[in-house]
């Protein structure tokens, strides 16, 4: 399956995939954002408890001298204290801001306020964890907790800080690379949604092609092997087909019952009206006569029609057409006419044989009736989609006196004789309209490069 056929517009399988990408995507968002979120608390924590470890190390360093200043023993490990602005600090001092402060290098003449660490919010250790920024604008993550020294009577503000930029760039790193990966992943979901679409859906476009084969004449019936959920519908399809056929059979039996009860009635009525005298006698025998007719044209017409609903005739065009040539050039001995048949091979009329015949026999009589000296008929198929309906042109000439272009419409109605001069009951042309419309197809007239008339007939064709 093409994605092009998959996102036709009204498509069963855009609808199954494009709902399936919506819940997807909004699956794959939600994912995003929780593995984000995850993230984010989990390497903030990790953080923290760095900082909660410079804190303790600090802490572990910090001594009382006699006069009970505190001082660091030594240095911690992480050279980035002893950095200039490099974003880790650290610095004590006492609670109540008087006396000496303790800071790390990095720190230089910088201090932190310790009024922002008296409104803040702590946990149950009593640790306040809190944003700020240094005189770089560097985002800082800052832990504070007092202590009173062991050896000594004042509280200090024991405060530990990162550089959270750093930090920032780990976690837009992960989100690059997430959604990168979400977008690889998403991308293979839709290929795999699309796929597992076209292998859902593939018993309908088998049903689809088996259809076309009933209607193309090439199988009775659909075979019921089909996934639970499309047995039954092939089921009611198949006894669907069979009924039509015994409607267009019931039908077929029934035009030929009507024609026999009607057609004895009516000789009657004739013998009766030939062996009386009289002006009634003439006017019932002419009644009847009218009477014949008609029905003869409706019993036609209702034959043809059971004849076009049916399902599964198929007719090669090209052997109609030569049968059809070599009686009418027997028919019509006396004329000198050469008939140029070019039919592509192979090509077949989707209907009755009998209707074809009628068809092109009436064409056919027609174009012997007025040509001179040249008949060609030519058919062959029109391109059509793979499931789209496939049409056949048939085009018959003549290089005889043509029909006036005022009067192609005229003679397409039943009964209208455009020419009393010859044989014939007008029906010829109509019958072929008749039946042509029938199938869904068509029949224009028009003027033939042999000089006569043209007439081009579209009709359904087979697959071959």
């Amino acid at each position: 399956m093409s994605i092009r056929r998959v996102f036709l517009r009204n498509s069963l399988a855009a609808r199954l995939v494009l709902s399936a990408m919506a819940v997807a995507l909004v699956l794959l968002v939600i994912a995003g954002g929780l593995l984000h979120y995850l993230f984010k608390t989990t390497v903030e924590r990790n953080f923290d408890a760095r900082l909660e470890a410079v804190m303790n190390g600090l802490l572990a360093s910090l001594e009382v001298d006699a006069q009970g200043r505190p001082y660091v023993r030594g240095q911690l490990a992480d050279v980035r204290f002893q950095l200039p602005d490099s974003g880790w600090y650290w610095q004590i001092m006492p609670e109540d801001g008087k006396g000496r402060a303790l800071a790390s290098r990095s720190l230089l003449e910088q201090r932190f306020d310790l009024a922002h660490f008296k409104t803040a919010s702590r946990d149950e250790n009593g640790v306040a964890h809190l944003f700020l920024r240094d005189n770089n604008g560097v985002r800082l993550r800052v832990m504070e907790q007092g202590y009173t020294l062991y050896g000594g009577k004042k509280r200090y503000a024991i405060i530990v800080a990162g550089n959270y930029d750093e930090l920032r760039t780990e976690i837009s790193a992960f989100n690059r690379a997430m959604i990168v990966i979400l977008a690889l992943f998403a991308l293979a979901l839709v290929m795999a949604l699309i796929a597992q679409v076209h292998f859902g859906l593939r018993p309908l476009r088998r049903l689809h092609d088996e259809l076309g084969e009933i209607r193309e004449g090439r199988r009775e019936q659909l075979d019921e092997n089909y996934p639970a959920e499309i047995a039954p519908v092939a089921h009611e399809l198949n006894l669907l087909l069979r009924a039509n056929r015994e409607i267009v059979e019931r039908a077929r039996t029934q035009v030929g019952n009507l024609a026999h009860a009607l057609k004895t009635p009516l000789s009657v009525l004739t013998n009766e009206a030939r062996a009386a005298k009289g002006k009634l006698a003439g006017h019932v025998l002419h009644q009847a006569q009218m009477m014949r007719d008609q029905i003869n044209i409706y019993l036609d017409r209702a034959r043809r029609a059971a004849r076009a609903t049916g399902l599964g005739a198929v007719t090669p065009v090209e052997e109609v057409v030569r049968a059809l040539v070599r009686t009418l050039k027997r028919i019509n001995r006396g004329k000198d006419i050469e008939v140029e048949v070019i039919c592509a091979g192979g090509i077949r009329f989707r209907g009755e044989k009998q209707d074809l015949e009628e068809i092109i026999g009436n064409l056919l009589d027609n174009a012997f009736k007025y040509a001179r000296s040249r008949i060609r008929v030519r058919g062959e198929l029109q391109q059509a989609a793979r499931h789209q309906r496939r049409w056949l042109i048939l085009t018959i000439e003549d290089d005889g006196p043509g029909l006036p272009r005022k009067d192609h419409e005229k003679a397409l109605k039943r009964g209208q004789r455009l020419d009393e001069t010859r044989p014939g009951s007008g029906l010829g042309l109509s019958i072929v309209h008749e039946t042509a419309a029938m199938y869904h197809g068509e029949i224009t007239l028009g003027r033939s490069s042999l000089g006569g008339l043209k007439a081009t007939l579209r009709l359904p064709a087979a697959r071959a």
